[in-house]
């Protein structure tokens, strides 16, 4: 089961070909993965009061077809996989049924000095229920 986020593109995030600029596709992607987090009790703010943070460390993009202004687009995201110190998602943006953009991530659980640290406790379980 994947989360699911709406969004629609405002006038400036489009190019010069009035496409949406692909670095607001992954501003969209991380909109959505704070969503689900916040969806599932470990909203950035709980999670940083706890002392842990999540910080992006590989990521690939790739892009299917072109969305423009004012298109209602979901995102859809899934942890795949949570490890000792590391989780890997998955996500998609679509239109209606059609594939725009999909990104495939990796994010290392560190404390708030930086240093890798476990998940949170129960984060595994939660995200596996999205």
């Amino acid at each position: 089961m994947a989360h699911r986020f709406s969004i629609r593109p405002r006038f400036y995030e489009l190019d010069p070909y009035n496409h949406v600029n692909h670095t607001a596709y992954l501003q969209y992607f991380e909109a959505a993965r704070v969503e689900a987090l916040a969806a599932v009790g470990f909203g950035l703010d709980v999670m940083g009061e706890a002392g842990f943070q999540i910080v992006l460390v590989e990521l690939t993009a790739r892009f299917f077809a072109s969305a423009t202004l004012h298109e209602d687009l979901v995102i859809e995201t899934t942890v795949t996989e949570v490890s000792r110190a590391s989780s890997r998602w998955a996500q998609e943006i679509r239109r209606q049924e059609q594939l725009i953009a999909s990104l495939d991530l990796r994010a290392a659980f560190t404390n708030r000095e930086g240093k890798l640290s476990r998940p949170p406790p129960g984060f595994a379980e939660a995200m596996g229920a999205i």
